[in-house]
């Protein structure tokens, strides 16, 4: 019984016996440890953590040896290539005054950052997002009624160098009709059906392959036991495929990008925790985002080149965000990541 609550711990929990030897570990210990209960109980300490964290090998040592429970905050923990922060809290369990075992608790707390600038970020998305809305629909009105002008005074012209002007007024009132409308963004609710994710990365990878000059490597790494998920098909290859065609323009067409799947246990979205998700990442080997330029991404009408809208990632966000998901980016020189992540349950969710 204690077992089946401990699984429901957002606390890693890690039980080792007087040896150091791992016999028990819960289900967010699973995923602090990206590795399975089956495969990591029998492990002793130093197997586990000498790599990965030599000081919490020590403190568990110390905490052994002084018979003195312990606690270390913000601790770096490496794993499969990647790093958290975690606090450690190590209790000795006595028995006839020996250590017979020690009960170790790891919280995530890099978890808990994320989660609040998600949260942050979110309410400053929509924040923006409404005031470019209210932006684009004050300016729809009048223009309306200068296309309206335009087309009425071209019935009336005769002289074609006079119409030459009226449908210049009528075509540029058309460009910013097209600019409104993208800025207004999604204007119907998802469509949802059970879904592949594989299926609508396929599609974005055959586009931007087709799209591209013929120098571009597009790998991929998937995870095939991913279940569908319940989302608009047409609307996330939307999404996905503007965070693609961002990353050929990072790599000038020319560099490699990974399309990459993977599940992840216990993730919260703004403030709702969903007990699986499916991570998708896009992933380039482009010059990377410039620091100042991170803020602001996925605001409207914010974009690093000449040539570009800035509407791309505002729109992919919108849409994403229909369907209860999220956009993370982390970018460095020569290594920047989209981070799509979408909940699995329900059509209902």
């Amino acid at each position: 019984m204690y077992k089946r609550i401990l699984d429901h711990l957002t606390t890693a929990i890690l039980l080792f016996d007087g040896d150091l030897i791992l016999t028990y570990i819960n289900t967010a210990g699973e995923i602090i440890l990206a590795d399975s209960a089956r495969h990591l109980v029998g492990y002793n300490a130093q197997q586990l953590f000498k790599v990965s964290n030599p000081s919490l090998l020590a403190n568990l040592q110390q905490c052994l040896t002084m018979v003195e429970p312990l606690v270390d905050h913000s601790t770096i923990l490496n794993r499969m290539g990647q790093s958290v922060t975690i606090n450690l809290s190590a209790t000795p369990l006595l028995q006839s005054e020996q250590v017979q075992e020690i009960l170790v608790e790891l919280q995530q707390i890099d978890n808990h950052i994320r989660i609040s600038k998600d949260e942050q970020l979110l309410t400053q998305q929509n924040t923006a997002r409404l005031l470019i809305r209210g932006l684009a629909h004050e300016i729809k009105n009048p223009l309306g009624g200068l296309r309206g002008a335009a087309q009425l005074l071209d019935l009336e012209l005769d002289a074609p160098e006079l119409k030459e002007y009226t449908q210049i007024i009528i075509a540029e009132s058309d460009r910013l009709q097209g600019l409104m409308d993208k800025m207004l963004g999604p204007n119907k609710l998802p469509n949802k059906k059970a879904l592949n994710i594989h299926e609508v990365l396929e599609r974005v990878r055959s586009v931007v392959q087709a799209e591209s000059i013929g120098n571009l490597d597009i790998q991929c790494d998937y995870d095939p036991s991913i279940p569908d998920i319940y989302a608009d098909k047409d609307q996330l290859i939307q999404a996905l495929l503007n965070i693609a065609r961002n990353a050929v323009q990072a790599t000038e067409g020319k560099g490699h990008i990974i399309l990459k799947t993977r599940i992840h246990r216990h993730v919260t979205i703004g403030r709702k925790r969903h007990k699986l998700a499916v991570k998708c990442d896009i992933i380039d080997d482009g010059l990377g985002i410039d620091p100042e330029m991170m803020k602001q991404i996925f605001y409207p009408m914010v974009t690093g080149r000449a040539d570009g809208t800035g509407l791309g990632l505002s729109i992919a966000q919108a849409l994403i965000n229909q369907h209860n998901g999220l956009i993370e980016c982390n970018s460095e020189s020569g290594h920047t990541v989209f981070s799509i992540f979408l909940p699995l349950g329900t059509g209902n969710e």
